[in-house]
């Protein structure tokens, strides 16, 4: 068989497992290489908020924050329940995450200089489970200036917050005008802001930041890197994956890769296709994903017959689609509308059926389990005056704004519950006693139907400020609005099934020889739950370095 080329390792796809997976072979002397399809790199992860969520890391000891390993299993394994052993998520591969998702994290600050820290608080989605955390396991990169790129730094994808603010901060800036640690903490993002501008720094953060701090490891490991460069075909000969079919200055061009391949190549939120075979009820419409985010390599794989699990499942994230903000590069998400004091989230019937204050995964897949059984998409986020202005409605406060989006049907409002109904075509006295059965929980401060209120986390995710509950609220004071929120999502999290070495798995468990896997192009290491904040990235990144590692000590036996 012949080829164009020939390397040690290739990597296909540029999130961040890909260049930790390309940093491991490369410190072995191997030379490799990254071939990502868009002309852009960073992919989906650097868009996001780049948190990685991982137990017992060396920031909470460095914080005093006590966790271990045998508590990060507890938790793992309180929240799967009755789920422990399914394709992708077994006790081994889970077993694998929680030892070495700590020593990734060691292996790139210690041996690349890649400047992480954690998140101080984002509790655990699940923290009222046994091993649960009510502070954070989410580590994050700290700021990064893309001028240490050089002309790289042309190449690397937009970030969601393109400003020189730790993404901690960012989360805490509505609380500017009631706190001063939190206006001592604008001043200073000023500051830096101002000294940017004046010293030529692009100092950019969350998913961005992580992603530049490993491409600088890498090309000064010496990886390369390739953009326009998708990869048509996996090349297999006796068995085994020997290279890849991809294009080269818009030419095709084969590869060869003598110690494997390393797909870290995204999910197919944007496959209209598969969205339709595999989620219906879904739409690439709401998908926060990079547009190459298409399914390509997934497929591919299971050409070769790989085997896939929990394709029907997203990381979620419910969204509003505020009119004029349906192509924003970030559509306007709506964690922090329905977890907020004086809001509910109904069906179109009128009913609420879940608590609003959840995981946004839980949220979504809440969202497309309960239109089996009555009509939630879109479903309704009921809210009141005070709701509007103390939270506004997707950051709209204005009266002349509101009324814009009255008139553009977007927003519905009415001077009692009952003529919000009509407007909604729900049956008024339905939703008359959705609100009297919720305003009563709150009068007892107990949301007896869905706990909401009751974790940690659904507490900040609402107003801390708000008491006696910082997410519970009454509605009870008019005018009464409603906005449609979908379930929307930064990507999906199913695909192919891979064991504790990130090689990925045929149907009957054997192994496809020389392909390697990670990110969320392969079924979950938590199967269908996510158990805190960068439950799809931590995986990602961690079963990249397991690929690598892997690879490496392959490739050193055999000599």
């Amino acid at each position: 068989m012949s080829f164009d080329e020939t390397v040690d390792f290739l990597v296909v796809g540029s999130g961040a497992g890909s260049m930790v997976g390309a940093l491991c072979m490369r410190d072995q002397g191997h030379r490799t290489v990254v071939l990502e399809k868009a002309e852009l790199l960073g992919g989906t992860t650097c868009k996001s908020g780049g948190v990685m969520w991982i137990p017992n890391n060396r920031f909470m000891k460095r914080d005093g924050v006590e966790d271990s390993l045998e508590a990060g299993r507890t938790y793992v394994n309180a929240v799967l329940d009755d789920q422990l052993d399914t394709p992708g998520s077994t006790p081994v591969k889970r077993e694998a995450y929680l030892t070495q998702a700590p020593e990734m994290l060691n292996y790139l600050v210690d041996k690349h200089g890649v400047r992480l820290t954690r998140v101080h608080y984002w509790p655990d989605y699940y923290d009222d489970l046994p091993g649960g955390c009510s502070t954070s396991r989410t580590v994050m990169a700290e700021l990064f200036d893309l001028k240490q790129l050089g002309p790289w730094h042309k190449k690397m994808r937009r970030g969601f917050l393109p400003l020189p603010l730790m993404l901690g901060d960012a989360m805490n800036l509505p609380a500017v005008k009631r706190e001063w640690p939190a206006r001592w903490m604008l001043l200073q993002f000023i500051g830096r802001l101002l000294l940017q501008l004046i010293t030529g720094k692009r100092r950019v953060a969350a998913g961005a930041a992580l992603q530049g701090w490993l491409l600088k490891s890498a090309l000064a490991a010496g990886v390369e890197v390739r953009t326009q460069s998708p990869v048509t075909e996996l090349i297999v000969e006796d068995g085994a994956v020997r290279g890849v079919c991809t294009e080269r200055n818009g030419k095709a061009w084969r590869i060869e890769s003598r110690h494997g391949v390393l797909v870290t190549a995204g999910g197919f939120a944007n496959n209209a296709e598969m969205r339709a075979q595999y989620q219906p009820g879904t739409s690439t419409d709401w998908s926060n994903a990079v547009e190459s985010d298409t399914g390509d390599l997934i497929k591919e794989m299971m050409r070769l017959g790989a085997a896939v699990n929990n394709m029907d499942m997203m990381v979620g994230y419910q969204s509003t689609m505020l009119p004029g903000k349906e192509q924003d590069y970030v559509k306007p998400g709506a964690q922090k509308i329905t977890a907020a004091p004086h809001v509910i989230l109904v069906d179109q019937t009128g009913v609420r059926y879940q608590n609003e204050g959840g995981s946004y995964v839980a949220f979504c897949r809440g969202m497309l389990d309960r239109n089996s059984v009555a009509p939630s998409l879109p479903s309704w986020g009921i809210m009141d005056s005070q709701a509007v202005a103390k939270y506004g409605v997707a950051g709209v406060k204005s009266k002349s704004k509101l009324d814009k989006l009255a008139q553009s049907g977007y927003l519905k409002r009415a001077a009692d519950i009952e003529s919000l109904a009509q407007a909604l075509n729900i049956d008024p006295a339905t939703l008359r006693a959705t609100v009297d059965r919720f305003n009563g929980f709150v009068a007892n401060n107990c949301d007896e139907d869905f706990g909401r209120g009751h974790r940690h986390y659904d507490r900040w995710l609402g107003d801390r400020y708000h008491q006696p509950s910082q997410t519970l609220g009454a509605i009870e004071q008019g005018p009464f609005y409603a906005i449609p929120i979908v379930p929307g999502d930064v990507g999906t999290y199913g695909g192919v099934v891979t064991d504790e070495h990130a090689r990925v798995l045929r149907e009957d468990g054997s192994v496809i020889a020389g392909l390697y896997a990670s990110g969320v192009c392969t079924a979950s290491v938590f199967g269908r739950f996510y158990p805190g904040a960068g439950a799809s990235i931590g995986p990602a990144v961690t079963f990249g370095y397991i690929a690598g590692q892997h690879a490496a000590a392959a490739a050193g036996k055999a000599g």
